[in-house]
């Protein structure tokens, strides 16, 4: 994470709601790849914020082509992620440090 920060390719953006900090939105390089990433706090999933902030996002993000991954058990942002274009292209193992654990994600690019 502190490589990615101080990357000048990196994109990073506060997703804000009713004048509080609702989570993050960022574009980044992992492998020559622009990926995108976001993480949404939990006291307001279900409320369409996500998909708002990825629509926007991607309006001011030029870059193409672009990724995203998602835990594949993760349904709710597997299905921000199709609403805004984007299909899965392929599945891969990684380390997830939040759950401690490796997991399978999914990949996916408009």
């Amino acid at each position: 994470m502190a490589r990615l920060r101080t990357s000048p390719d990196l994109i990073l953006r506060a997703v804000t709601g009713d004048g509080r900090f609702l989570g993050t939105i960022g574009k980044f390089f992992v492998d020559g790849d622009a990926e995108i990433a976001y993480w949404i706090d939990r006291s307001v999933w279900d409320r369409g914020i996500a998909s708002r902030a990825l629509a926007l996002f991607l309006d001011m993000v030029e870059v193409r082509p672009l990724y995203a991954r998602a835990a594949s058990d993760n349904l709710g942002s597997l299905r921000v992620l199709q609403k805004a274009g984007f299909t899965v292209i392929g599945t891969e193992n990684a380390y997830a440090s939040a759950r401690g654990t490796e997991i399978e994600e999914n990949r996916s690019a408009p």
